[in-house]
């Protein structure tokens, strides 16, 4: 299906009924990589499988900003008048989702992020240079992104209203101790790391990341 938002169309799949769950997929990614957890959650929820801007069968456009994309899901969710939604994002699906807990705080009920940075020094090193490398070759916005946000701050960490659980993988991207700094900075949340994952091993393509969602919302 197809919404209109003020600045762009996005794409969307819908599964399942009862309690509303968006989902955000990450970088260069679109909303089937959670195809093996929705076969979870919809059993739970009603689902809401989202194309970022730019991504999958959504608007292309010029230049990523997290910061619209975040403005896109308040939009969709005030479309579609969904009320109190939980919001799972994974890599910049969960920045965007700290995003929409930091300027529309009262929208959601939970927010879940997994593999998130608040700053983009907080990816480790080989991976910078690698994403630095191919946007030198490439001259791509995905990369671009990726090199020069998000800029989340301490103060607008302390905004979010929602109850926040954030994860990573042991072997994750983002350091360690920059998500920790992330979970200490917000009100309400909980922070868990998922032994023996990498960033994306336990959510794409996985029924890990929907075992653990149905857990703490049910």
């Amino acid at each position: 299906m197809i919404i209109q938002t003020s600045k762009v169309s996005l794409y969307y799949e819908v599964y399942g009924e009862g309690r509303p769950l968006i989902l955000l997929h990450g970088n260069g990614e679109d909303h089937k990589i959670f195809d093996k957890s929705i076969a979870i959650l919809k059993k739970h929820f009603a689902v809401y499988a989202i194309d970022s801007r730019g991504h999958g069968e959504s608007s292309q456009v010029e230049e990523l900003h997290y910061e619209d994309m975040a403005d896109d899901v308040y939009e969709f969710i005030c479309k579609l008048q969904l009320d109190k939604p939980v919001i799972y994002g994974f890599s910049d699906g969960g920045i965007i989702a700290l995003l929409v807990g930091i300027k529309y705080p009262d929208v959601p009920s939970v927010l879940i992020g997994s593999g998130v940075n608040a700053k983009p020094y907080a990816v480790k090193l080989s991976c910078l240079y690698r994403t630095a490398l191919a946007y030198i070759r490439e001259k791509n916005k995905y990369c671009k992104l990726l090199l020069t946000e998000p800029n989340i701050t301490k103060t607008m960490l302390q905004k979010i209203k929602a109850k926040v659980y954030l994860t990573a993988g042991s072997n994750d991207l983002i350091y360690q101790g920059h998500m920790r700094k992330i979970a200490r900075n917000i009100p309400k949340c909980t922070y868990t790391v998922f032994q023996g994952e990498d960033h994306g091993s336990y959510i794409v393509d996985s029924e890990k990341i929907g075992e653990y969602i149905v857990k703490i919302c049910t």
